[in-house]
């Protein structure tokens, strides 16, 4: 009877990883069936991270914090807006580290980071570190509501009446608009009431908010602000849509410096 002994562990190991190859060469057939081979040894295991699916171009996102916004990538410039706020913040998109896609406003103010695997963080005041956004769905695209000359002229009014009681104050709202600037420059006339609350708000608010007597929107070649002699200019640019006028970022960042 022939018989023999393994004498050495590399003997050992050869004669194990021989079998371990038999054994797959054997399963192989059975494994091409749920997918190929490369799949079986190099797949996903779990609690890896995979490549999310791309989302709608116009979509509904939640922070880990409750905050609620709908970011709109569907045209040239993306937007967003918080679901509390009637502010519409135009992003103007850089590529960051590790292929990111960092978001900022018109001041230069981080507001969101797009991962390269689909991961979204939102940067806000309570967590400038930034917060984590999950996905919940599509949502129409954005847009400014379109305002006539009637509605334009309540909008001022109800303006100044709010910026005045704010400041504690009297603080009149002006216009020079035609028909194609009347959308925006409602819509400037509100941020102007927002930014005047935040500055209201401030330790200082009082003092600085002094600083305003009255507010003239204007069309002009670019969005600026400038404030000059108890006057706060804003200038609107129709032609750029919801991306010509300054936010309210920037019209408090004008008046506080």
């Amino acid at each position: 009877m022939a018989s023999f002994q393994i004498r050495s562990r590399s003997a050992v190991t050869l004669v194990a990883a021989t079998l371990t190859l038999l054994c797959l060469c054997t399963a192989a057939p059975a494994i091409a069936q749920d997918g190929s081979l490369r799949d079986f040894l190099f797949g996903d295991r779990p609690g890896e991270s995979r490549r999310q699916a791309p989302p709608p171009p116009v979509a509904r996102y939640v922070s880990e914090t409750g905050e609620g916004f709908i970011l709109d990538r569907s045209s040239e410039r993306t937007l967003l807006r918080f679901e509390n706020s009637p502010e519409i913040w135009v992003l103007q998109p850089q590529i960051g580290p590790r292929g990111d896609v960092i978001y900022k406003n018109d001041i230069g103010q981080v507001l969101l980071r797009a991962t390269r695997m689909g991961g979204l963080t939102l940067f806000t005041g309570k967590r400038p570190a930034g917060a984590s956004a999950a996905l919940t769905g599509a949502s129409p695209p954005i847009r400014l509501k379109a305002i006539g000359p009637v509605d334009l002229y309540r909008i001022l009014i109800a303006a100044s009446t709010r910026a005045s009681r704010l400041t504690r104050h009297r603080i009149s709202f002006e216009a020079e608009a035609t028909p194609a600037s009347s959308t925006l420059i409602a819509d400037a006339a509100v941020l102007s009431v927002m930014a005047i609350e935040r500055i209201a708000q401030r330790p200082d608010g009082a003092a600085q908010a002094a600083k305003i007597q009255r507010v003239i929107i204007v069309e002009g070649r670019k969005p600026e602000v400038a404030l000059r002699a108890g006057t706060l200019l804003v200038v609107v640019t129709p032609a750029l849509g919801v991306a010509g006028r300054p936010s309210s970022e920037r019209i408090v960042g004008v008046t506080v410096k």
